[in-house]
Formats: structure tokens, C-alpha cells, sequence
């Protein structure tokens, strides 16, 4: 059974990995997918070739007839090997997946075929046999904020230490495509200040932390005082304003994760028997000094049951969110923020 590398690390070492015939890029993050069949374009025509060898297929539409047409096709001009990229095509695999499997076996030319899905489930004939699979899913928090600091070394130019790369994240969210708009702004302002190119906690403020951020906090706000109708007015604003949903979940989904963890906290406490100490549960789960006694009155009402259920409304989210449920985003937002500021028994 082949396993899917991810996409962190086929960029991090690129010449590692040999494109094969079938190579499959997966997953819901962008960002990632743009980065990673770009780099797939630079190792199979290195430069000059592409715009005579490369191909592109929208999968709703396309036939495999026609796809393996052009993988056959020897450009008129420019030399090596075709490449064509199928975008968006979860059907066009399930529509063609027997004949997938049998191309995979017995590559039928020497160009490259890129399938790009939203899925690609492991224990499948076809997923097996595909030798190259990068996983471009949304990254675990700590990973994020590594990889920031090297993609704002390496792409920007700038320094960004850990502590102000998760300042970044609990400010932009975890869309990465959003983070490198951002890092791009925040790169052009330290190279204008001279020669120490950093970005600093205080240009995070200034320049990430712009209305639109507040308001997503003061909706939280609203939202975990109970206030519901005030937490949907501004959620509205929001997306009037043309914020993207998944960025607005990422902006509140790290003060939800802190409440989560300080719940099971408490109830591991309990159940133990210990004495519990609200503030020393939130600063153990990391909420900042300055807003310990918000926190304690948010959790207080917030209230044991909903706290426990936090983090599977999070994932719910975020899942429904990057295309799991056919719910409109707006809804996906309001039931959460119901679910947060709901009056119930606790």
C-alpha cells in the first residue's frame, strides 16, 4: 500500500520524490495544491518547456478519452514529457476509477498525469497503486506555525519567530493562503523600517489586527455572554464585508480550543476530587494574563455540558466548512454561534 507524503514535506525536499506517471494532490487547502503542482511543474520541465507541454482539464467536464489524448500528444514545439493537470476531479475519478486503476498499472506514454481532489481515501484499489499522493489537508497547529517561519524566511525574506507566528494565526485563522497575503504585508512594512527585516508582535497589531479581526473577537464575545442576537448582527458584517467563512471560524476556533481544554480540565479535576481553580485551569490551558477575568466569567457560563462538546463542534465546522455538508456557510457559522451562546441547563 502506497502512503500519502505530506505536503509540508514534498516541498521541504522536492527532488526526493520522483514524479510518476499518476501522481495525485489532495486535500482542502489551496494554498498548498497551488504550491505543490507548481513545484511538480518545475521538476518535470525545469524551465522554457511548459507553455507547449502542459495541459489543463476541468474534471466535471472532462473525458479520459481526451486526457490521455494529450498525455500521448508530442508538443510541436518544446521537448520531454506532457504533463496534464485534471482540476477538481473527484468525479472525473469515480466516473473513470476502473479505468484509472488499469493506466496506473500500465502507464500508456511517458507524460505526467496530476489529478487534483478533495478526497482521496486510502484503502481504495486505485490509492494503493498511485505511488505518489501529497496530502495537502490542513496542518496541525504546531506544524502551522513552523512551516510560517520558514515560508516568511524563504518566500518574504523576514524573520518570524514561533511566538509571533502563533500571534499570527490566532489573528488571520489557519488558511494558509490568507497567512501569505498577510506575511506579505507584513514583510514589506519590516523592510521598510531598515535593515533588521523581523516582524515584530506590535506590526501584527498595527497591521493584522484590523477591524475586521475585532469584530470576529467581539462576537465571540457576545456569542459566550449569551448575547445572540448581537453575535449574528456581527457575524453578518462580516460576511458582508466580504470575509472569508473558514477565516472567521480560524479567528474564534482558538479562544473556543483554549475554553475546551480548560473544561477538561475541570472535569479530570472532579473527577479525581481535586479542588478546582478556574483561573489556574484557564492559564493552564493558555489564556493571556490581561483577559483571565473575562475568561473565568465566558467559562462560568459557557458551563460544563457545551464546553465538553467543543471540540467536536469545532471539527463539525471546519469539516462542513471545506465541503462535507451542502449547509450554506453562513448557517454553518450561526448554528455554532447558537450552540456557544445557547440558555441552557448546565
Amino acid at each position: 500500500m502506497s502512503k500519502a507524503t505530506a505536503a509540508f514535506d514534498y516541498l521541504a525536499k522536492p527532488k526526493g520524490f520522483e514524479p510518476q506517471p499518476v501522481c495525485v494532490v489532495f486535500g482542502g487547502e489551496s494554498f498548498l495544491k497551488r504550491q505543490v503542482i507548481g513545484q511538480l511543474r518545475q521538476a518535470i520541465f525545469g524551465s522554457g518547456e511548459e507553455d507547449y507541454s502542459l495541459s489543463s482539464f476541468e474534471g466535471r467536464r472532462a473525458a479520459l478519452a481526451d486526457v490521455l489524448g494529450e498525455l500521448s500528444t508530442v508538443a510541436m514545439f518544446g521537448g520531454g514529457k506532457r504533463l496534464v493537470v485534471v482540476d477538481q476531479a473527484d468525479d472525473f475519478v469515480s466516473k473513470y476509477r476502473s479505468e484509472l486503476e488499469d493506466y496506473v498499472a500500465r502507464p500508456a506514454s511517458t507524460g505526467v498525469l496530476i489529478l487534483e481532489v478533495k478526497t482521496w481515501p486510502s484503502n481504495t484499489r486505485l490509492a494503493k497503486a498511485v505511488a505518489f499522493a501529497i496530502d495537502c489537508g490542513s496542518p496541525p497547529p504546531a506544524r502551522l506555525t513552523r512551516w510560517l517561519g520558514t515560508w516568511a524566511k524563504q518566500s518574504h525574506g523576514v524573520r518570524l519567530a514561533p511566538t509571533v507566528a502563533e500571534m499570527l494565526v490566532e489573528t488571520v485563522g489557519a488558511e494558509l493562503g490568507l497567512l501569505d497575503q498577510e506575511l506579505a504585508k507584513l514583510a514589506s512594512a519590516a523592510s521598510a523600517d531598515g535593515a533588521d527585516k523581523t516582524i515584530t508582535p506590535e506590526s501584527v497589531q498595527q497591521l493584522v489586527g484590523t477591524w475586521r479581526s475585532r469584530t470576529a473577537w467581539e462576537m465571540l464575545d457576545a456569542a459566550l455572554g449569551g448575547k445572540t442576537g448581537e453575535a449574528m448582527l456581527l457575524l453578518d458584517r462580516l460576511l458582508l464585508a466580504g470575509e472569508n467563512p473558514i477565516a472567521i471560524l480560524g479567528q474564534i476556533s482558538a479562544s473556543l480550543r483554549r475554553f475546551a481544554a480548560a473544561t477538561q480540565l475541570v472535569l479530570q479535576a472532579e473527577s479525581l476530587g481535586r479542588r478546582v481553580v478556574l483561573r489556574e485551569v484557564l492559564q493552564q490551558a493558555g489564556i493571556r494574563p490581561f483577559v483571565l477575568k473575562k475568561a473565568e466569567n465566558q467559562l462560568r457560563s459557557l458551563g460544563r455540558r457545551r464546553g465538553d462538546q467543543l471540540y467536536g463542534w469545532l471539527i463539525e465546522a471546519d469539516l462542513d466548512l471545506k465541503g462535507a455538508s451542502a449547509i450554506p456557510p453562513r448557517l454553518i457559522l450561526e448554528r455554532l454561534i447558537v450552540r456557544v451562546s445557547a440558555n441552557e441547563n448546565r
